[in-house]
């Protein structure tokens, strides 16, 4: 069989050509095409994508942090404003080796061994791109070191921006607060770019923290031109920032800063009140911290001396300190005790003790025949003993609420202590037991369960001045409406001004604070709030076992401007660490000068103001612990200054504050009059000095 053969001919081969090129073709055309209407729906349908990506290569968009807004005091001064700053920060996510970039940023800004390790622990502490503080008010020569290196330096950001400043530094810090970075929390809750922006700071504490809203202000934006290295080629855009708006307190700044350095050694809370708005003209607590040390933040060699200082900085006293009133219910009892049919007129004997039962309870002296007012004015505590025996403190305990103790007032201010004003009632619900008279003997001079707050006590002091319910308040131009009107009539309210008034211009026991000033007088009252058994009264012993010492006091006394009160923790007697510093207090208010003289006097035998002070003891600190000391951050530290916060009385129930004298059934020992009826032993009974 014969094989067929296929010849191939030119034509052949030229059709076959044609087909694959047409092929070719058609796939080219198609890619083409694809290519063609790709390119048109970028360059057409997202250009401004595109276009926006190409700018971003090209222009860097950066926040400007807003200038916080200015706390004010009453008269337009600055207690917390902003200066221009030169600063440095580390952006932890481009940090490309944390420990060689460190080492080479210390010799340019000036960083020694415990700020170098003060920076790695809020490294370690930080997340992305939160930014952490390496250095601040550098100078222009340290600013531009770090610029010229920027290249070398990646995750370094030198800035011009504005930093918190705290003119009067420590006598405000528990006022105001402090501001600080935000936290990987903080952003968390808010995810505001802002917040990570370096130079920007919100409130952490105080009036700084309640406002931060209103005191944040609105951030700029920068647009600059820049290379594919980063490098800055021109600016472009620069919208400003709009800085936050300022507040304004009730607050005289001189007088808070004066009562702070008053204060001087230590450790105590100062109150005073405007007797016409109801307006917190000082709220002081000292020790404090400085604020502006807070704003750069605080490495754990400063929080270590925080932590350690038995005299507990980081607790605001004036408002979360809780302390047993002592003497200073007295003027308060009068009222209550009038109101139930007292007469103020009625007189006691002192014999220089209170029979109760088997139990004797000395008072300081025997001050014989007393009525009302020298019971207030010599403190006689046998008086109101004996009157707490015949109405019951059930009848005592409303009046001291109504006038404003063991109440919490609407301030911003956070952290306020409710305190306890004890009854029958309240004792059966805390412990499920019945009062006793030994409790009403206890609770009318002060002592027990009673635990109040310095504020308080100068509310109570500012409603017997002025005979109407004052409520506090803190912001400028929005005085608190007053409450109802107290149910006393002006006889009765004479009765605890004209004591005071003794205590003081009399034979009393705060006449040693006696303030002679034109016309102005002082009225006022000591009282000495026993924290430990009788053995451990007076100087003697160690500091936290002492007395704490209380002043409470008005001026002038014929129409009263000013309200005060004055704790001085385990400062022994009222009239011996309180008083001289109500009297310095109420001089500056009247007689600045004078009061400015006899301040600076002082701080020379103190070691300087409470600012210079605290360096001196840093000093001493990184000299003793350099870079040993433990890392502890701002939350440990608050939680142990609230551990060892004044506890009152009611939250130790077994402690023998207290202790009276046993005597036996038919022994001879004076007794008052009214006499007394047996009653169970007493847990605490106080003999109260000034």
């Amino acid at each position: 069989m014969a094989r067929r053969t296929t010849r191939t001919t030119s034509g052949t081969l030229a059709n076959s050509f044609d087909r694959r090129s047409i092929v070719v073709g058609a796939l080219q055309g198609g890619l083409g095409l694809l290519l063609a209407t790709r390119m048109g729906w970028i360059a057409i349908a997202e250009n401004n994508r595109y276009r926006t990506m190409a700018e971003s290569n090209r222009v860097n968009l950066t926040l400007i942090p807003p200038r916080r807004g200015w706390i004010l005091d009453r008269h337009g001064e600055p207690i917390a404003s902003n200066r221009a700053d030169f600063r440095v920060d580390l952006i932890p996510e481009r940090l490309i080796d944390v420990d060689r970039t460190i080492d080479e940023l210390a010799p340019l800004i000036g960083l020694d061994a415990i700020k170098v390790q003060d920076i790695k622990d809020k490294l370690e502490d930080a997340r992305g791109f939160q930014p952490v503080e390496a250095g601040s008010h550098l100078d222009e020569e340290k600013f531009a070191a770090v610029s010229v290196r920027m290249p070398d330096l990646p995750g370094v950001v030198p800035q011009r921006s504005f930093a918190r400043q705290y003119p009067t530094g420590p006598s405000v810090g528990h006022l105001v607060g402090y501001v600080g970075p935000a936290s990987g929390a903080d952003y968390e809750k808010e995810h505001n770019p802002l917040l990570i922006t370096p130079g920007f700071k919100i409130g952490k504490d105080g009036l700084e923290k309640h406002f931060d809203a209103v005191l944040r202000g609105v951030p700029g934006a920068r647009r600059v031109e820049v290379t594919a290295g980063g490098r800055i080629v021109r600016d472009l855009e620069t919208r400003e920032d709009i800085p936050g708006k300022p507040i304004k307190l009730t607050i005289d700044g001189a007088l808070q800063d004066y009562a702070a350095r008053r204060i001087g050694l230590e450790s105590a809370s100062v109150v005073v009140i405007d007797c016409h708005t109801g307006g917190i003209l000082a709220l002081v607590s000292m020790p404090s911290f400085d604020p502006n040390s807070f704003a750069d933040g605080v490495g754990r060699l400063e929080w270590k001396m925080l932590q350690e200082d038995d005299h507990v900085p980081l607790l605001n006293k004036a408002v979360r300190g809780l302390y047993p009133p002592g003497s200073t219910m007295k003027p308060m009892a009068t009222l209550a005790l009038q109101q139930h049919g007292v007469d103020p007129e009625e007189r006691v004997n002192c014999p220089g003790g209170y029979r109760l039962g088997s139990r004797y309870f000395r008072c300081d002296a025997a001050h014989g025949s007393v009525d009302m007012r020298s019971a207030v004015e010599h403190s006689c505590n046998t008086y109101f003993w004996s009157m707490a025996h015949r109405v019951g403190y059930d009848a005592i305990a409303p009046v001291g609420r109504m006038l404003g103790l063991g109440q919490q007032f609407d301030l911003p201010i956070s952290g306020q202590r409710k305190g306890i004003v004890p009854d029958a009632a309240w004792k059966m619900r805390r412990y499920h037991q019945a009062w006793s008279m030994a409790d009403s003997l206890n609770a009318s001079i002060g002592q027990g369960y009673v635990a109040v707050s310095p504020l308080q006590l100068a509310v109570m002091t500012a409603r017997i001045a002025t005979g109407r319910t004052l409520q506090p308040s803190l912001m400028f131009g929005q005085p608190a409406p007053a409450g109802p009107t107290l149910p006393f009539t002006p006889e009765q309210f004479a009765v605890p001004r004209d004591g005071m008034f003794r205590v003081v211009n009399g034979s009393g026991t705060g006449v040693g604070s006696k303030i002679v000033i034109g016309d102005v007088r002082m009225a006022g009252k000591t009282g000495t709030a026993q924290v430990r058994a009788l053995t451990s009264r007076g100087t003697v012993g160690e500091w936290k076992t002492r007395d704490h010492s209380l002043f409470i006091c008005f001026a002038p006394t014929d129409a009263p401007r000013y309200a005060m009160s004055v704790v001085v923790e385990h400062g022994t007697f009222g009239a011996r660490a309180a008083a001289p510093i109500a009297k310095d207090v109420m001089t500056f208010l009247f007689d600045p000068r004078t009061a400015w003289d006899s301040l600076l006097a002082l701080e020379k035998e103190w070691g300087g103001t409470p600012a210079q002070r605290m360096a001196a003891k840093f000093r001493t600190y990184a000299a003793r612990y350099g870079t040993s000391a433990p890392k502890v951050g701002p939350e440990e530290a608050l939680e142990a200054a609230m551990d060892r916060a004044p506890a009152p009385a009611a939250e130790q129930p077994n402690q023998d504050v207290i202790t009276p004298v046993d005597t036996p059934h038919g022994a001879a020992s004076p007794s008052p009059t009214p006499a007394a009826t047996a009653e169970p032993a007493a847990p605490a009974s106080p003999t109260e000095p000034h």
